[in-house]
């Protein structure tokens, strides 16, 4: 079964956008996955198809109406999978998380845009909130592209190999270590001797190494994750 993404939204035409490219296009358009982009101003009510009103208390921007958001979402959530929207104060999304929502069927992603959404339609509807980052955006579209490039590339038969996921950064709670390619020397820099000996179990050795000096020295939260779970499972195997 394909995965089906259902992106709620005020720019449908941003959508499928590089989503519509490389390997996540020829996904797409293989039949690996869908992809629904539904224009929230087509919910509106009025005349004028307005999706926004002041916040109660004051303040700067415009709040998207509950009325409104509700009634996309009953009108496009299948209801097989997560309801998602993209904003700061969210979960952050991490790998584990993206692995996650890769084995759902759909995916419903709720783009904010202005101040944000009424806060009683995410109550009502059980929304789950995620965050691709300490930063504001100028709405949710760009985060529901990175969110779904994310998973796309998980699904089965996106990626020629399942070992290319296995070595990625974050698989086993590392950062990756260095890649290198032709030429050996490039600008009196030479690949590492060991990437060339041909000794498949110290090549192995190198990049692990590598991955953890990495994530020592660029991630200490990671490190921190990762020497804590390995302690764990030391202990529990001398147990």
């Amino acid at each position: 079964m394909s995965l089906t993404a259902h992106v709620l939204t005020l720019f449908p035409e941003m959508f499928p956008g590089p989503l519509g490219v490389s390997l996540p296009g020829k996904a797409l358009n293989a039949g690996l996955w869908h992809l629904q982009a539904h224009d929230i101003r087509a919910f509106a009510t009025d005349r004028h198809r307005t999706v926004d009103d002041t916040p109660f208390g004051g303040g700067a921007g415009m709040v998207l109406r509950p009325d409104v958001l509700d009634a996309a979402i009953a009108a496009t959530w299948p209801g097989d999978g997560p309801l998602i929207y993209l904003t700061p104060r969210g979960r952050p999304l991490d790998q584990a998380h993206v692995r996650e929502l890769a084995t759902q069927p759909s995916l419903t992603l709720l783009c904010g845009r202005y101040e944000g959404v009424d806060e009683r339609v995410l109550e009502a509807r059980g929304v789950h909130e995620i965050s691709i980052g300490d930063y504001v955006l100028s709405g949710g579209e760009l985060a529901a592209l990175v969110l779904l490039d994310a998973v796309v590339r998980l699904l089965p038969g996106v990626l020629g190999t399942a070992r290319s996921l296995d070595e990625e950064s974050f698989e086993g709670g590392l950062l990756e270590y260095p890649h290198y390619t032709r030429p050996a020397v490039w600008q009196e820099r030479a690949v590492p001797e060991v990437l060339i000996s041909g000794h498949h179990q110290r090549v192995s050795d190198w990049r692990r190494a590598q991955a953890e000096a990495i994530t020592q020295k660029r991630r200490p939260d990671l490190w921190a994750r990762y020497t804590a779970r390995r302690a764990s499972l030391n202990g529990d195997c001398g147990s």
